[in-house]
């Protein structure tokens, strides 16, 4: 088990690559609790972690990332079922519709940086001083996007923003280091999550996939295992990286 008896909070839980990060933590050993906006999808999740073997350690909280009350709220409420707080997965994301930059309205835009970037700012106030009164210290992962390491035309803002959370994460990794914090990045390339599949058409989803070395979308089971790589004791000389987990698209 690497996690285990570790106590991991994942945002964004209820769906996608979270869902896939939150259910491979339990399947290590971790105590999840299980962050989202959606009560539909968190309490699914939480269900299956329970069902498959978990019941005692996963828990789930409907949490708003945008919102400072509602972040404080999360990690009392971790705190409050488990006592502690060792890894925290900022997970939580939007992207832009594609298409010229111009064509996005500030209100669009607001959203994408609140849930891409603020929500790492806000994690950080509450998480933050709870691992400091640790000694184990703790780690953080923020997901990020392969777009942050290779932006294009029509995705100009959500790759400045997730260009934000990777640099952001990697100041982090800087200014925590001496208190056994760890902040590390994974920048995935789109993914077989409900935030994408929607919105490709079968035409548009095969180019999209030959663009890719590996000649395919992410999985969250991709992602979920760099994230519990990062989480691990075997990453513990690791902080700072933006990890590419994108089929090589970054090349």
């Amino acid at each position: 088990m690497r996690l285990a008896d570790k106590v991991a909070i994942v945002t964004g839980g209820g769906s996608g690559f979270g869902e896939g990060i939150a259910k491979r933590y339990a399947e290590e050993g971790a105590h999840v609790l299980v962050a989202d906006i959606n009560p539909d999808g968190g309490d699914r999740v939480a269900g299956e972690i329970a069902a498959a073997g978990a019941g005692h350690r996963v828990a789930f909280v409907r949490t708003d990332v945008t919102q400072d009350a509602s972040m404080a709220a999360m990690v009392q409420a971790c705190l409050e079922r488990f006592g502690r707080l060792d890894i925290m997965v900022n997970n939580a994301d939007t992207s832009q519709p594609n298409g010229p930059m111009l064509n996005v309205s500030e209100e669009v835009f607001d959203h994408l940086f609140a849930i891409n970037v603020k929500s790492i700012f806000l994690s950080a106030r509450h998480v933050v001083p709870v691992m400091r009164a640790q000694e184990s210290g703790g780690c953080l992962v923020n997901d990020t996007s392969v777009a942050a390491i290779r932006p294009r035309a029509g995705q100009t803002w959500h790759s400045g923003v997730k260009g934000a959370a990777s640099t952001m994460s990697k100041a982090m990794a800087a200014e925590l280091a001496p208190e056994r914090i760890r902040v590390n990045a994974i920048c995935p390339v789109a993914g077989e999550t409900p935030l994408l599949l929607p919105k490709l058409m079968p035409e548009r989803r095969a180019a999209f996939e030959a663009s890719i070395p590996l000649g395919r979308l992410a999985r969250p089971r991709d992602v979920a295992n760099a994230a519990l790589y990062l989480a691990s004791d075997e990453a513990e000389f690791i902080t700072g990286v933006a990890l590419e987990v994108d089929g090589g698209r970054a090349i």
